[in-house]
């Protein structure tokens, strides 16, 4: 199995618009980063996202590349404090490949949780727009595969 991270991409302000919609820079990010998924044939059954405006807007922008068979959804527990456990157990019991946009702390955590069984230690330094491929390895283990940035591509 392959789990896709993303953080979301640039978001306006709060002050700005309090919906907290991409900014145009992050538009540009998010499809730049989602045109290059496609050309590396990344497949996921579905993109989950945590509802917030920016999460929807990016999981939205790499739905259009992707097509993902089972489109997109909200999922409870993606928010930016929310517990890492929580996907960390619904992973175990997945075995397709799939995306979740969301926020950090809890993309980080969650990788953490992942990879090393401690949700406090430090181990990818997302960025907006990123995309973070781990695999699953044996047991309860995930690894880093690669990671892509908007400014690596762009």
């Amino acid at each position: 199995m392959l789990l896709y991270l993303v953080q979301h991409a640039e978001a306006r302000s709060e002050a700005d618009d309090p919906r907290r919609d991409l900014t145009e820079k992050g538009r540009m990010d998010i499809e730049a980063v989602a045109h290059h998924l496609k050309r590396l044939k990344v497949e996921v059954k579905q993109i989950f996202h945590s509802g917030k405006t920016r999460a929807h807007t990016t999981a939205n922008i790499l739905a259009e590349h992707l097509q993902p068979s089972a489109g997109i959804s909200e999922a409870q527990g993606l928010a930016p404090m929310d517990d890492p456990g929580i996907w960390a157990e619904r992973l175990a019991k997945m075995d397709e490949n799939i995306m979740l946009v969301g926020h950090l702390p809890h993309l980080g955590r969650l990788t953490a949780l992942l990879m090393s069984g401690d949700k406090e230690r430090s181990v990818v330094n997302f960025q907006m727009g990123g995309a973070v491929r781990l695999q699953h390895m044996d047991g309860d283990q995930w690894a880093l595969d690669w990671m892509i940035v908007p400014n690596i591509i762009l």
